[in-house]
Order: structure tokens, then C-alpha cells, then sequence
């Protein structure tokens, strides 16, 4: 029985996902598979790629022949290197960076609530102050004519009674 290393394909149009499978050779490509050892998700940033090392190791050892596409995935593994004898052979696949625990978030959330909420507490108390600091300034724009109009009807007052 000739068995090979393949993807089977899962997931919808455009959407792809695959497991790393051992297979007959001559069943199909989403048929039965004698074992699981992986799996890919190219859509994703980065792409996943998981393979049991172990596994890979042995089937490759008894003789299963990997497509071309699942030795791509051994080799950026390193499982490839390993199979072929490189003592130095080393995974370069990219890990995504770990997402925050949930308890992290909702601290985050809050935090930034909190921090916008003082935010526009500020921005009320200052446009407040620059209001009443307006309203002070034409208060005082409004009593200088005054007295300016006062002093000067006085002053022409005592100008008649002069003359």
C-alpha cells in the first residue's frame, strides 16, 4: 500500500483550511485518512501551521511520501531537516503574538473609560472657567464706557457751568 503525507481540504469557497493527513495514496482527497498529524490555515496572519513532530518523524521513517506542498510545511517545520539527518534543523514558522486575557481587556476598557470620562471632565471645567473669564471681561468692557460716558457728561457739564 503506497501511503503519502497530504492536506485534506476543509472550510468554504475562499476560506480554506486544511489537516496534515496520512493517506492511501489512492483514496481521495477528503476521504478516510489512516491518521491526523497536522494542521494548516493559510488565511490567516500569520499562516498556522501545527504538525506533530513525532508523528511526522515516523511516518516518514516507514516509508510515507509527502506532497509537495506538505514537504513545504515539514521543511519550514524543520521535520523535514530532521528526517533527512540535519542535527541543526529548527522550526521557522512565525508565531502570532499572544492575545490579552479576558481579565486584561475589560481592565484595559476600563481604564481608558475612566481616563475619558476625566478627560471631558477637564474639558467642561476649562470651558467653564474660559466662560465665566469671558463673561468678567465684558462685564468690565461694559461698565468702562459707562463711566467713560459718566465722566464725560459730567465733564461737559462742568464746562457749561463755566461758561
Amino acid at each position: 500500500m503506497a501511503v503519502k503525507i497530504r492536506l485534506k481540504r476543509f472550510g468554504k469557497k475562499r476560506a480554506p483550511f486544511y489537516r496534515v493527513v496520512v493517506m492511501d495514496s489512492r483514496t481521495k482527497r477528503d476521504g478516510r485518512a489512516i491518521e491526523e498529524i497536522g494542521k494548516y490555515h493559510p488565511t490567516e496572519e500569520p499562516s498556522v501551521i501545527e504538525i506533530d513532530s513525532e508523528r511526522a518523524q515516523y511516518w516518514l521513517s516507514v516509508g510515507a511520501q509527502p506532497t509537495e506542498q506538505v514537504t513545504a510545511l515539514l521543511k519550514l517545520t524543520g521535520d523535514w531537516g530532521t528526517f533527512k539527518g540535519d542535527k541543526d534543523a529548527k522550526s521557522t514558522v512565525k508565531v502570532a503574538a499572544a492575545k490579552a486575557s479576558a481579565e486584561d481587556q475589560i481592565k484595559a476598557t476600563a481604564d481608558a473609560a475612566e481616563k475619558a470620562k476625566a478627560d471631558k471632565a477637564a474639558a467642561a471645567e476649562k470651558a467653564k472657567k474660559e466662560a465665566e473669564e469671558a463673561a468678567k471681561a465684558e462685564a468690565e468692557a461694559a461698565e468702562a464706557p459707562a463711566e467713560e460716558a459718566t465722566e464725560a457728561a459730567a465733564d461737559e457739564a462742568a464746562e457749561s457751568e463755566e461758561k
